[in-house]
């Protein structure tokens, strides 16, 4: 069921991102630049990936000790993140093939906004938008958004159902060929093909139409990283590409087995569901120099900040627990699949807390290790292994993690003829293999029964 050839995404952190990398003394520290992104754009496009992706928090997080401390001490997962859709714009200006993904979170923004917004990046850029959706989850960003407390989960998952369905309404608000541009009629746009879409729900009304016409690729790119049981039934009806995290080969080929079954059962092509499980690899000249930069790389994260950046994953105060002693059994309010991947390391390895905040803070998914030849093969054990259609490369430091991966890896993976050397298409959905939705498409992914319209 996977592609001949591997996709590769990179996730990108507007900002510093991992605790340790940051510090790592060929990190360089541009965030607030245009030029940092769209140098590592030109570097990716020339690597032939397929989209970089940014992840986004909409807070400081203070889910540990109640302090936003540790993560602005530390610079860790949420200390600064610029707005992605502004970086995405930058980085569109330089490149003609590299998909470009933000995260826009369901819980907080409106369907007309969202759908707004990447049909505009989705024309600007001839087709590469990509939207990951994300329901949040946390107190401190419920707290920027006029609210007391977070939504309880089986709520936030309908409310993002409802939201998908608005925006594809919306989406599909305008045919194809509705703007007709002749000048002499004069007909800009048919109104007989732009219609309202007159949407009356559980939380949204909206009457549209979108005042940008229907995007080049029908609907930018939908992304997802469900992990709970509704996370992933959320995943199996909407994404196009599911972004996970796993702490072995083995769990990697469950969550793959399961999830195209679930698309399956709802009816879907599972080859048009592409999961691309999260690695950070460490390449060297050498498997030598690749431990060593692993090994500098690891001293140089703090407990805490991957401590701070795993309570913020989990939605659990992890300072409350005694930091020499195993993490218990917690209820997790939070990312189940991360909860999943700390507690197969803390099991296999036997950590205690503080060494569970170091490893997670610099931790290596997958175990992705050195040579550019021994990467590939790790890369191509579970490609071929039914673990993955490719996958989400994190950088253990930007820019040059990236600028490493797609000098000496790509070239590898290319030699065996497991990644491309040119892009196939014009769009995301090409590159990847994805179909373009027809109008409509959205009716085949809404739970059942339908919501009100």
């Amino acid at each position: 069921m996977t592609d001949p050839q591997m996709h590769l995404a990179a996730f990108i952190t507007a900002g510093p991102g991992r605790p340790g990398g940051w510090r790592f003394p060929a990190s360089v520290p541009g965030w607030l630049s245009a030029d940092y992104y769209q140098n590592i754009a030109r570097t990716l496009e020339d690597g032939r990936f397929d989209l970089a992706f940014f992840a986004d928090i909409l807070s400081v997080p203070d889910r540990f000790g109640s302090s936003t401390d540790t993560q602005l001490r530390n610079g860790a997962l949420g200390s600064m993140r610029l707005d992605p859709l502004h970086v995405l714009s930058s980085m569109g200006a330089v490149t003609r093939h590299l998909g470009l993904a933000a995260t826009v979170s369901t819980t907080y923004a409106q369907p007309f906004t969202v759908a707004r917004s990447f049909a505009s990046l989705d024309h600007l850029t001839g087709g590469r938008a990509a939207w990951n959706v994300v329901t949040s989850f946390q107190e401190s960003e419920a707290r920027n958004f006029n609210r007391d407390e977070q939504f309880p989960r089986e709520k936030r998952y309908e409310r993002a159902d409802e939201f998908l369905e608005v925006a594809a309404k919306l989406w599909d608000s305008w045919e194809d060929d509705a703007l007709i541009l002749d000048t002499e009629a004069p007909l800009f746009a048919d109104p007989a093909k732009v219609q309202a879409i007159d949407h009356k729900g559980e939380w949204f009304t909206v009457q549209g139409p979108l005042n940008v016409p229907r995007p080049p690729q029908g609907y930018p790119v939908v992304i997802q990283a469900g992990a709970s049981a509704k996370g992933k039934d959320f995943a199996a009806r909407w994404s196009d590409v599911i972004f996970c995290s796993h702490a072995s080969l083995e769990s990697a080929q469950d969550f793959y087995r399961e999830i195209k079954e679930r698309a399956a059962a709802h009816g879907r092509d599972p080859r048009q569901v592409k999961i691309l499980p999260s690695i950070a690899p460490i390449v060297g000249a050498t498997g030598a120099i690749a431990r060593q930069i692993f090994e500098e790389l690891f001293e140089l994260v703090p407990p805490l900040g991957g401590l701070s950046t795993l309570a913020y994953h989990l939605d659990v105060d992890l300072s409350t627990f005694p930091l020499d002693e195993r993490l218990p059994d917690v209820e997790v309010p939070g990312v189940e699949g991360h909860y999943r991947e700390v507690r197969e390391i803390t099991e296999r390895e036997g950590l205690t807390l503080r060494e569970l905040g170091k490893q997670y803070g610099g931790r290596v998914e997958g175990g992705f290790i050195g040579s550019a030849t021994d990467v590939a093969d790790g890369l191509e054990e579970w490609f071929t292994g039914g673990a993955c259609d490719g996958f989400m490369v994190q950088a253990p430091y930007q820019p040059g993690g990236f600028e490493d991966f797609t000098r000496q890896v790509v070239p590898e993976l290319q030699k065996r003829g497991l990644f491309r050397t040119e892009y196939e298409g014009g769009t995301l959905r090409e590159n990847l293999g994805l179909g373009r939705p027809a109008a409509r498409e959205w009716e085949n992914r809404i739970p059942r029964p339908a919501s009100v319209a």
